[in-house]
């Protein structure tokens, strides 16, 4: 079982990022696949849910409008949409993918937002 975290970087306040979780060797589509991030000196927050069927969505308060969640189930992906980003935003941000008691997680990938 593999998650791959990518697209992080440095960027500009007000800039755009959009990041990728590649999953392998569990069925994805059965999976519901959360975006948490965690930023230094801070607890892990979730960021952004969706589910395995109907691909619904969900999406943490202080990012709503301006992340967008999203599944590609034939390439076993999952995106991060990040649009009007501020320096509030850096932090390492992991997937995760959870279908009852099997939770699988990514290694994560940092996001700076910085001038």
């Amino acid at each position: 079982v593999q998650l791959v975290e990518s697209g992080g970087g440095l960027v500009q306040p007000g800039g755009s990022l959009r990041l990728s979780c590649a999953a392998s060797g569990f069925t994805f589509s059965r999976y519901a696949m959360t975006w948490y991030r965690q930023a230094p000196g801070k607890e892990r927050e979730l960021v952004a849910d969706i589910t395995s069927i109907g691909g619904f969505t969900n999406y943490a308060y202080s990012m709503k409008g301006r992340f967008t969640i999203s599944r590609d189930n034939v390439k076993n992906t999952v995106y991060l949409q990040m649009n009007s980003l501020k320096p509030e935003d850096t932090a390492v941000y992991y997937c995760r993918a959870s279908l009852g008691s099997h939770t699988y997680w990514g290694q994560g990938t940092q996001v700076t937002v910085s001038s």
